[in-house]
C-alpha cells in the first residue's frame, strides 16, 4: 500500500514537472509587495492543476486550435484560440480548469477560448494533463502575406495556402511559388489548393502579386513559409506470421503502423503474387498461402491503402529469413509489372519464375541493312521465334543466384519481343519477301544474299 501512495505522488509530480519550470520564482520581498499578488495566482493555480487520485495518468494532452486556421495575420487583427480537453464540473470545489501559456509566460485567464493579437508561441493545459501541442502565430506589417493553415497536413488530405493582401485588398496578377518555382497563376485573389498532397508537396511557398493603392503597384512578394506533408504511414512490409493448421499453407501479413494523430484511419490491405492479385482490397491485414505455393513465397508483396485510394503505398518482396541479404532497391521498389503485353498467340507474358528444362527454338538474325530495293529470295524469308538461350543455371545460396531466374525470364522475353517487331518491320517494308501472304508471286528481280560464312555479297536471280 505503501508503495502504491509512492508511485502516485511520482506521477503527480511528473505531470507538473513542466508547470513548476514555467512559474516564476518568488523573492523574499514579493510575498509583501504587489507582486506577491501574482506569485500567489501561480502557486494556486498549479495547486488546481494537480492531479487527484491518479486521473491524470489516463488523460490525453489538449488539443489547441485556431480560429480562422491561418497562422499569419496582418498587425491589429485578432485571433480566437481554443483549448478541446479535460473539463471538470463547475460544481466541483476547483473550478479554475485551463491554463495557457504565451511562450513561458502564464496568461492571466483559465477560460476556454481565449482571443489573442500578439505574436509567439502558445500552448494550453487542463487540470492533470500534459501541456498541448504548440500553435506558432506570426503578425506581419507587410502589404501581402502567405497564409497556411496551422494544422500538420498528412498525405491525402487537400494541401490550401492562402496570399491575402492588406486587410482583404484584391491581388492582382498573382503568382504561386513552390520552392523558388513557379505552380499557379491567378488573374486575382484565390487559394491555391493541392486536392491530395504528398510528401514531395513538403517545401517554402511564397506568392507574388500586385494592388491597386489606389493605382496599380509593381509586384510585390510576400515572406517564404515552410510547409511539411506529414507521412500517414510507412510503406507496409510483408512477413510471415506462422502456419496456418486449420486450412493448411502460410500466413502472411501486410504491417505499417499509422501517425499517432491519424490511429483512427481505418485501411485497407491487398495481396499479390507477381502482378497478379490473390486477394483485392479489404479490411484484413493477414492472407494465406495455400500450401501448393508455399515453395513460390518470395513473388508475394502486399499493398496498403486508405479507403478512398488516397494514400497507396506497396511493400518490398517478401523476403523469408535464412535467404541471405536483401535484393537491391530497384527490385524492391519497381513499380507492379503490368501484363499488358501480348506474346505470340495473344498470350499475356507469364510473369512466373521459367522450368530449369525450358527450351527454345533458334532463331534467324537479319543484317541491319537499309539499302533500297533489297529482297531476300523466295524461301530465304527470315522466320522469327523464341530465341535460343541456354537453361537457368542451378540455384546457387546467393542473393544473386536467387535473382537470376528473374533476369533470365526478362532477357528471354525482351529477345522474344524484339524478334516479333522484326518479323512485322520486315513484313511492312518488304510486303513481297514473304510470299505466303500474297496471291500470286511478283515477277523476278535481283536480290543481294549476304552469306554468314563468308560474308560477301552477289546477286542473285529468283
Amino acid at each position: 500500500m505503501g508503495e502504491r501512495s509512492r508511485n502516485a505522488s511520482q506521477d503527480s509530480g511528473g505531470s507538473t514537472g513542466h508547470l513548476l519550470s514555467l512559474l516564476p520564482h518568488p523573492t523574499p520581498g514579493h510575498l509583501h509587495c504587489s507582486g506577491g499578488r501574482s506569485v500567489m495566482w501561480s502557486l494556486t493555480a498549479l495547486l488546481l492543476l494537480v492531479p487527484s487520485g491518479g486521473q491524470a495518468a489516463t488523460l490525453e494532452k489538449p488539443v489547441l486550435s485556431l480560429h480562422p486556421p491561418w497562422t499569419t495575420i496582418f498587425k491589429g487583427e485578432r485571433v480566437t484560440l481554443r483549448c478541446d480537453g479535460y473539463h471538470p464540473p463547475l460544481l466541483e470545489l476547483r473550478p479554475i480548469s485551463t491554463l495557457w501559456y504565451l511562450g513561458h509566460l502564464l496568461l492571466p485567464s483559465h477560460k476556454k477560448s481565449i482571443e489573442v493579437q500578439t505574436p509567439g508561441v502558445y500552448r494550453c493545459q487542463t487540470r492533470g494533463a500534459p501541456v498541448s501541442d504548440p500553435i506558432h502565430l506570426s503578425v506581419s506589417n507587410d502589404w501581402l502575406i502567405l497564409q497556411v493553415p496551422y494544422a500538420a497536413v498528412f498525405e491525402g488530405e487537400p494541401l490550401v495556402v492562402r496570399c491575402r493582401g492588406w486587410y482583404d485588398k484584391v491581388v492582382y496578377k498573382l503568382h504561386y511559388y513552390h520552392d523558388g518555382k513557379a505552380v499557379r497563376y491567378f488573374h486575382s485573389s484565390a487559394n491555391y489548393t493541392v486536392p491530395q498532397a504528398r510528401a514531395s508537396d513538403s517545401g517554402r511557398y511564397q506568392c507574388s502579386g500586385t494592388m491597386r493603392i489606389p493605382v496599380e503597384s509593381a509586384p510585390m512578394f510576400s515572406a517564404k513559409v515552410a510547409v511539411t506533408v506529414q507521412e500517414l504511414f510507412p510503406a507496409p512490409v510483408l512477413r510471415v506470421t506462422g502456419r496456418a493448421e486449420a486450412r493448411g499453407g502460410v500466413a502472411v501479413r501486410c504491417d505499417t503502423r499509422l501517425h499517432p494523430q491519424k490511429r483512427d484511419t481505418p485501411l485497407q490491405f491487398a495481396f499479390y503474387k507477381y502482378s497478379r492479385p490473390v486477394r483485392r482490397f479489404d479490411w484484413g491485414a493477414e492472407y494465406t498461402v495455400p500450401e501448393p505455393e508455399v515453395e513460390e513465397l518470395e513473388s508475394y508483396w502486399c499493398e496498403a491503402a486508405t479507403a478512398t485510394r488516397s494514400v497507396r503505398k506497396r511493400s518490398p518482396w517478401l523476403q523469408l529469413p535464412g535467404r541471405g541479404s536483401a535484393p537491391d532497391s530497384a527490385s524492391t521498389t519497381a513499380p507492379v509489372p503490368q501484363a499488358a503485353a501480348l506474346a505470340p498467340g495473344n498470350q499475356p507474358l507469364s510473369f512466373r519464375k521459367p522450368p530449369v528444362s525450358r527450351s527454345a527454338a533458334p532463331v534467324t538474325s537479319v543484317p541491319n541493312i537499309t539499302s533500297p530495293g533489297l529482297r531476300f529470295p523466295a524461301g530465304r524469308a527470315p522466320t522469327a521465334g523464341p530465341p535460343a538461350c541456354a537453361p537457368p543455371t542451378p540455384w546457387e545460396p546467393s542473393a544473386a543466384a536467387a535473382l537470376k531466374p528473374d533476369v533470365d525470364l526478362l532477357l528471354r522475353e525482351m529477345q522474344l519481343l524484339k524478334g516479333l517487331l522484326s518479323r512485322v518491320v520486315l513484313e511492312l517494308k518488304e510486303p513481297q519477301a514473304f510470299p505466303e501472304h500474297g496471291d500470286t508471286p511478283g515477277p523476278p528481280t535481283s536480290h543481294l544474299a549476304v552469306s554468314p560464312a563468308t560474308q560477301a555479297t552477289a546477286v542473285v536471280e529468283s
